[in-house]
């Protein structure tokens, strides 16, 4: 089974999976990390036939083994999450972003997926930038984006919550001032108050890369106002199952589908599990759903 779906008279839609949906992510501490070959087992019992990397340490270092290791589970790459301090004029951004590249390059992968990192661990502070850090981080993006482009990749800028690029301001302030192509995460910009549909509609030809996410927008906003931290409204379950949150996520696909988008959706629900292994089925009960959604989603706009 394969979730490349192509509906008659319309551009594929191309769904992959992400090692977030099973709790394995970069920041420091978030709780137990499941073992790879437990998550791409289950991406695999799916019918998922993509994933993006996931952070460091999660898949082999080496891109050719990185490459071999996905396929053994018959999984094509996708691209993945790097976050990046891009504000910063002492630091050379490249370091990070050439390694990446290359990972993708080795596995067939095309997209980088660029974060605004604020340099510090997790997503509970977010500092204010002076004109000059802005104009660093904003030719900083244009900088990666010549460069991802002339090695045959795609960079796009993921506004996320607790990184310098996380609100609708944020993002319009990276559009206007830049030409980096735009990774929308519905779950994210929606936690920042602002509307994924919209802008996507309003930047269609920006828009390289999507990910599919649902949040409790409530929750989400105690993060924002600083009454919550980040990873406890994570644990508690800030982020929803696609089509049980706040966010349409059916108003997003039909967007995109209309005018042709031919990117990846990937879905996205993050978690953690602060005590250990889950017990029971875990996570890919609410990935088969989130997948099950999608696929609805998909033949309503067909």
């Amino acid at each position: 089974m394969s979730t490349t779906l192509e509906p008659q008279g319309q551009t594929p839609l191309r769904i992959a999976g992400a090692p977030i949906s099973w709790g394995v992510c970069e920041v420091p501490g978030w709780g137990y990390q499941m073992p790879a070959d437990r998550v791409l087992t289950e991406m695999q019992s799916l019918g998922l036939g993509a994933t993006e990397f996931g952070p460091d340490g999660f898949l082999p270092t080496d891109p050719a083994e990185k490459a071999a290791f996905l396929e053994g589970y018959g999984l094509q790459a996708v691209g993945g999450f790097l976050p990046v301090v891009l504000h910063d004029p002492a630091h050379d951004p490249m370091v990070d972003v050439d390694p990446f590249i290359d990972a993708c390059l080795a596995s067939g992968a095309g997209v980088v997926v660029l974060a605004a990192s604020t340099g510090l661990d997790g997503y509970d502070a977010r500092p204010v930038l002076d004109e000059l850090q802005w104009k660093t981080l904003l030719a900083n993006l244009d900088r990666i984006a010549d460069h991802a482009a002339s090695r045959g990749v795609v960079a796009a800028i993921h506004p996320h919550i607790g990184t310098l690029v996380e609100n609708a301001d944020d993002t319009q302030r990276v559009l206007d001032g830049s030409h980096v192509g735009l990774c929308i995460d519905t779950g994210h910009l929606a936690a920042a108050g602002a509307d994924p549909v919209a802008i996507t509609l309003a930047n269609l030809d920006r828009v390289k890369h999507v990910h599919l996410k649902d949040v409790d927008a409530a929750a989400a906003a105690r993060v924002v106002s600083g009454e919550v931290a980040f990873a406890d409204a994570v644990a508690a379950g800030m982020w929803q199952v696609l089509g049980q949150g706040d966010v349409d996520i059916r108003a997003m696909i039909d967007a995109l589908r209309s005018h042709g988008y031919d990117g990846w959706y990937v879905l996205e629900q993050d978690v953690m599990f602060k005590h250990g292994a889950p017990e029971g089925i875990g996570p890919v009960a609410d990935v088969r759903s989130c997948l099950d959604f999608v696929k609805d989603a998909l033949e309503a706009t067909a």
